[in-house]
């Protein structure tokens, strides 16, 4: 059985397979519903729009069908920590969940944000870690507490069809400013992907916004694994100089739970000066294209110059999510018979 939760389930091998066959169905589409009888569970924690209309998509044009769980709204509100005192507001165990679930679907979707618990918690990912334990079917990340797998490979498949190849492709993940703390699972996963992909990817980000050490080791091996290289700097010119693709995304600070929830809007706001503009993308190269995972917080986090851009590539970037996740289930079903 073959789980995909993290891009360290497919190592760059993987990336490559399904990446490949994404871009060959998206030219020509295949000649046969891909998941005929398949049922996919989506098990949502927290909201989504691309990410659940995309899966949807997915399995009705191909032949199957998704059913989809909100969390605490029609669905249990659901326990994750093994020996819990379930005396509060979670009513169901994923001990007895995900069993269950698996007893009715072909896969299981499970799309659950950081619970704020800091960094060390999202690099464990408690909550997709468990459905991984007690699932009975393959399990997909629709985005975790660590990493967001699909829309990394959405990103990477974007670089292959605006510049044709990845390799050695020099390319800037920014920090963005924003109102309130984000997780990393975006950010982690462009840069672990674009690393698989064998770019060279330079990580612009002000003083105590490090990713998590595991992440940024992880990253590096795919790099020296494809020939790219990773790169980290608090000097936003300086990683953008030269870059043919600009990706921003807001994240945390490092150490969130040291900060005072005044204490992070501040310092969130001390650094507004990091949004994206046609300023910054002109210190790029003069082809650079824009990425952003949406959704976006337009004249907080990027420009609306620069999201109406014709360099931008975010609604590009959100449609090849349907490519991908195509791709990557059949590669998943495929891997687990």
């Amino acid at each position: 059985m073959k789980h995909v939760t993290h891009i360290k389930d497919l190592g760059p091998e993987g990336v490559e397979a399904v990446l490949a066959q994404a871009a060959a169905w998206k030219l020509k589409a295949p000649t046969q519903a891909l998941f005929p009888g398949t049922i996919l569970g989506m098990v949502f924690f927290n909201p989504s729009l691309r990410t659940r209309t995309s899966f949807e998509a997915v399995m009705l044009r191909g032949g199957g069908n998704a059913i989809i769980l909100d969390v605490g709204a029609g669905v249990w509100k659901l326990e994750h920590r093994e020996g819990a005192v379930m005396n509060a507001d979670r009513a169901e165990h994923l001990k007895e969940a995900a069993p269950v679930l698996s007893r009715f679907v072909d896969m299981l979707g499970v799309r659950t944000f950081s619970q704020g618990g800091g960094d060390e918690e999202d690099e464990v990912d408690p909550i997709i870690g468990a459905f991984r334990k007690w699932a009975t079917v393959p399990v997909v990340s629709m985005e975790s507490a660590r990493e967001h797998p699909c829309q990394g490979l959405a990103d990477v498949l974007t670089l292959r069809e605006t510049f044709g190849s990845t390799k050695k492709l020099p390319v800037t993940l920014t920090w963005a400013p924003h109102i309130k703390p984000l997780p990393k699972a975006v950010p982690n996963s462009f840069l672990l992907s674009a690393a698989a992909a064998g770019c060279e990817v330079r990580v612009a980000h002000p003083p105590g916004f490090e990713l998590h050490p595991a992440v940024r080791a992880e990253a590096e091996a795919y790099a020296k694994a494809t020939g790219g290289s990773v790169t980290y700097t608090h000097d936003q010119d300086e990683a953008l100089a030269g870059s043919r693709a600009v990706y921003a995304k807001s994240w945390g600070p490092s150490a969130a739970a040291a900060y005072s929830p005044n204490d992070v809007t501040a310092l969130l706001a001390s650094y507004s000066g990091w949004m994206p503009t046609r300023r910054t993308m002109s210190r790029a190269a003069k082809d650079a294209a824009f990425l952003h995972c949406l959704p976006v917080r337009r004249n907080v986090e990027v420009a609306d110059e620069v999201l109406d851009h014709p360099s931008s590539r975010v609604v590009d970037e959100a449609g090849n999510r349907y490519h991908v996740q195509r791709s990557l289930l059949h590669w998943m079903r495929s891997q687990s018979r």
